[in-house]
């Protein structure tokens, strides 16, 4: 496997990317004091995260083509440096230099304390907590209520999963009255947590997602389209396709397995 870079359809670098999901096991090299690399694959949320933070503040980096463990065929190849480094071997990981952490939001805060400008954090204690509380917040209610519209089979569950995220969004929408952000004067680490929730809101209503999105969070979206971070996540037809299409087979796995037993 060539460990050539190349450029993806966002414009960040790719180390050792394969078409489709190829192994990224190859794809280290020795990294610079600075260098930033990014482990993930578009269709992980949480790598959604961690590159909409990474482009809205203008940080280079590469990207190390690595999806989620669901999704990973059964010849892909771990680097390395990912087995040692993430606990729980799941995207996203960041690597600045020689350091290496796991998971999103420790790594939006990390970014914060490694990168200290432009920063997503608001100056104040109080406006830095606030936007705390709020990531902690989006992350307990709208991606739970989120994961159960598209890993549902039951129709039932989707449907209460639904109700939930609907509720979630617009409680989301009526922070934004004030400012039109989430958490403050302008966009934060709270409009990266939320992010994924825009990029795949298409896809989320074709796999069940019936409630209604609130005005206030509509308009909360269509002002994250004007963001600088946000043609490195959006996603094209054929990346929601693929997002419905997978997890349209999952359901079909698991109702035919639930019906054999």
């Amino acid at each position: 496997m060539s460990d050539a870079r190349s450029t993806d359809r966002h414009g960040n670098r790719e180390a050792g990317a394969r078409t489709g999901f190829g192994s990224a096991a190859e794809a280290e090299e020795k990294p610079g004091a600075d260098e930033v690399a990014l482990y993930g694959h578009w269709i992980c949320p949480f790598v959604t995260r961690v590159q909409f933070a990474l482009s809205q503040r203008g940080i280079d980096y590469t990207l190390v083509n690595l999806p989620p463990s669901a999704v990973r065929g059964p010849d892909f190849v771990l680097p390395p440096e990912f087995i040692e480094h993430s606990p729980r071997l799941e995207v996203p990981m960041l690597r600045i230099g020689a350091e290496y952490l796991a998971d999103s939001i420790p790594i939006l805060e990390w970014m914060e304390t490694e990168r200290s400008e432009p920063s997503l954090l608001p100056d104040d204690e109080a406006d830095r907590a606030l936007v705390r509380e709020r990531m902690a917040w989006i992350d307990a209610n709208a991606f739970r209520a989120m994961g159960g519209v598209y890993y549902g089979t039951d129709p039932d569950r989707i449907a209460a999963a639904s109700v939930k995220l609907g509720e979630a969004l617009a409680e989301m929408g009526r922070w934004t009255q004030q400012t039109g952000w989430l958490a403050g004067s302008g966009p934060t680490l709270a409009e990266a947590v939320a992010m994924p929730i825009h990029v795949r809101l298409a896809g989320l209503v074709r796999l069940g997602f019936t409630a209604e999105v609130s005005p206030e969070f509509a308009e909360h979206g269509r002002r994250c389209v004007g963001l600088v971070g946000w043609p490195a996540v959006e996603w094209s037809s054929g990346q929601t396709d693929e997002f419905v299409g997978r997890f349209e087979k999952f359901r079909e796995i698991r109702r035919a397995e639930t019906d054999a037993g």
